[in-house]
């Protein structure tokens, strides 16, 4: 798997993921209809013209997801068992169509699971920049991970 297991993530370890995403009107527009998410600011170009950013941006839950997508290549694909939870989002700065998006990644704490010795939790902190630097949204995440099997 590509993913990480367990003992292979250190508190303080860092992760600058390579994959990033240009994130285009079409994925703005249909995460908004997927999600029934009517707001003008992300749909309606004349209204957003009239707010202080001058055109729609994108949902701020599309660029989380997205953040959090980037990682999975790196840390969590196949070793994953579960997300439980985030916390602390803050979106300080606006996503446009054509912003290409990466992404780094801090684990902040780890520990085993109480209930399952094959398992441990982790908490990271992902941070989302578009291409000149500016962050568009940092968040922090706690998912449940395989250890490595016994006999893998």
């Amino acid at each position: 798997m590509p993913g990480k297991f367990y003992e292979e993530l250190e508190v303080g370890q860092r992760f600058q993921h390579a994959n990033g995403r240009t994130v285009t009107e079409m994925d703005n527009v249909l995460f908004c209809a997927l999600t029934m998410n009517t707001q003008p600011l992300h749909l309606n170009e004349e209204f957003a013209a009239r707010t202080q950013f001058g055109q729609r941006i994108v949902n701020g839950l599309y660029t989380m997801s997205l953040v959090v997508g980037l990682t999975v290549a790196d840390l969590s694909e196949g070793t994953i068992v579960a997300n439980l939870g985030y916390d602390k989002v803050a979106h300080p700065n606006p996503v446009f169509h054509g912003d290409t998006i990466t992404v780094e990644t801090e684990v902040l704490e780890k520990r085993e699971s109480r209930s399952n010795p094959e398992r441990g939790l982790i908490r990271f902190k992902h941070i989302g920049r578009k291409q000149d630097g500016t962050v568009v949204v940092e968040v922090e995440r706690t998912a449940l991970f395989l250890k490595r099997p016994v006999n893998g």
